[in-house]
């Protein structure tokens, strides 16, 4: 005696239009993911970073990237000096000229006492360099968790749209 088997493929051509799609969803909804971690992430940043003028802080931005092979975000500062704030320094004579906006902003020294403070603050980092704020490397260490949350939603929405959800 044979037993029949009956198979519904009536679902066939929805699962081969949803597995056609699946890239596109796929690297849609991890933009989604990598611009929502790199806005907190910029926000963030930008909060834990010293400042006296705030042209450090005010430069702290993000940008994603998507090409076929996924989405890579970025949260930086394109200034020359954020490295040398986020890492610190080995002692080194800086110019001073660099120095004396700052001297006036963080110190409150008079303008036209400025310069010769510079100097000394230029000389204390020569001997001494300058300590490293690491207010990128604190921020992803504090918002770990924040981060892969975003990204758990992402895998979730990504599920739920393969499987027949919203679009």
């Amino acid at each position: 005696m044979l037993n029949a088997i009956a198979v519904d493929l009536s679902g066939l051509k929805a699962l081969q239009a949803a597995f056609a799609r699946a890239p596109e969803i796929t690297i849609e909804e991890l933009r989604r993911a990598m611009v929502e971690a790199d806005s907190l992430l910029e926000r963030e940043v930008k909060d834990a970073t010293p400042t006296a003028a705030g042209t450090l802080r005010g430069s702290v931005t993000h940008t994603e990237e998507v090409s076929e092979t996924g989405v890579i975000g970025m949260t930086f500062s394109p200034l020359k000096y954020a490295e040398a704030v986020e890492l610190g320094t080995k002692p080194h004579f800086p110019p001073i000229d660099a120095l004396v906006d700052w001297v006036v902003q963080k110190l409150g020294v008079p303008e036209k006492r400025a310069r010769s403070v510079a100097f000394l603050v230029a000389r204390k980092i020569s001997r001494s360099g300058t300590p490293a704020h690491g207010m990128f490397q604190r921020t992803l260490a504090w918002q770990k968790s924040q981060v892969e949350s975003i990204f758990n939603r992402a895998v979730e929405r990504i599920t739920e749209r393969l499987a027949g959800g919203a679009a």
